[in-house]
């Protein structure tokens, strides 16, 4: 059985390493392709961005360890061919922050037709995408330090009252708290053994308050802008709580594993969901003998969607906030790498109860 898993996460690795763009006229080598809709307004683009291609460099390098010799010499190749790009969304004036798009110029919203001729559809710089280019391209910790610095400029309060990290660095937008984006700046600042400060604490703070007042579950949108799913949520805190032990955090573990167990007996639950929220139990709950299942498999024909934009969930004024949560308001993106990447990323974590659970039976 493991034998047989290993080949298929080898044919998945070299599937994502296919898709990846050989250059052409919407994606330059090494990014891997996505593409921006909103079926409501019959909308398809493709998208040049960072964020889709530094998300799945980061999910390979974080199961290269487990994979055979022949899939991690696929995994440095993807790599390097990737972070070649990183420089093109790299803060337009030199510091080391990350956009979504191209900044030198701004290539927002590429391809299009529309957004890219405003300004006001222009984006700042982003803890999110600064996060996983920082994850996935060896960066000191001087340099992690000074991010560090440069996100407490950007909270929700004073620094005697420790303000939560905003999603964006730009002065003209309000302050946003994404859940998701805080989780992935947490791994990096944990990654780095950062002692916390009063930011932090007040991060982790609101994050085991979304979670014991079930917000993940009630108001998905409101706590994760860019996300917006109750799975999406989940397998965030995953990542964070399966690979570090955050006291502050650990009253939520049981909570989002109950919910997790919850929404998986939901039989209408679609298969790119089901994948995300397995590997969050995964990831969550080290103990539970998992039982074998049949894999679902990734297509690029999914209704899956891991990342939005909510067009006017910016906006300041309360009227066309409210219209912010409608999907006709709201881009879209697909990327079937990522779903890829994802499948790898479960059969790696299943992989591992299989063998964990062999080894306490032969003990």
């Amino acid at each position: 059985m493991t034998d047989e898993r290993n080949l298929h996460i080898d044919s998945l690795i070299e599937r994502i390493a296919s898709c990846q763009s050989r250059g052409d006229a919407f994606f330059p080598e090494g990014i891997f392709p996505s593409y921006r809709h909103n079926k409501y307004l019959f909308y398809r683009r493709p998208d040049t961005n960072i964020f889709y291609t530094s998300t799945i460099v980061f999910v390979l390098n974080q199961i290269k360890a487990k994979v055979s010799v022949k899939s991690q010499k696929i995994i440095e190749e993807i790599t390097a061919k990737a972070v070649k790009n990183y420089s093109d969304f790299q803060n337009k004036d030199g510091l080391k922050t990350y956009n979504f798009w191209k900044t030198k110029p701004s290539k927002h919203f590429p391809n299009g037709h529309i957004f890219y001729r405003y300004d006001h559809f222009r984006i700042p710089d982003d803890i999110d995408d600064t996060s996983l280019i920082y994850l996935t391209l060896p960066h000191s910790k001087e340099d992690v330090l000074w991010l560090k610095e440069k996100v407490k400029l950007h909270t929700n309060s004073p620094a005697s009252n420790g303000g939560v990290y905003s999603t964006w660095f730009g002065k003209n937008m309000p302050i946003e708290h994404d859940v998701c984006a805080l989780c992935n700046l947490m791994y990096l600042f944990e990654k780095h053994e950062l002692p916390h400060n009063e930011y932090d604490e007040a991060v982790y703070g609101f994050l085991k308050k979304v979670i014991l007042e079930e917000k993940f579950i009630n108001d998905a949108f409101e706590i994760a802008h860019n996300y917006a799913t109750t799975p999406l949520i989940i397998y965030h805190y995953a990542r964070l709580l399966g690979d570090f032990e955050i006291p502050q955090l650990e009253v939520c573990r049981e909570k989002l594993i109950d919910a997790t167990k919850q929404l998986l007996l939901n039989q209408k639950l679609d298969k790119m969901n089901r994948l995300v929220l397995e590997t969050s139990w995964l990831k969550l709950d080290k103990n539970e003998k998992f039982t074998g299942k049949q894999l679902p498999i990734a297509n690029n024909q999914s209704s899956f969607t891991y990342f939005i934009a909510g067009l006017l969930s910016s906006y300041r004024n309360p009227i066309l906030y409210f219209f912010a949560p409608f999907k006709i308001t709201q881009m879209e993106w697909q990327c079937e790498a990522h779903e890829l990447a994802l499948l790898v990323e479960r059969t790696s974590e299943f992989a591992d109860i299989v063998k964990a659970n062999s080894e306490v039976r032969s003990t």
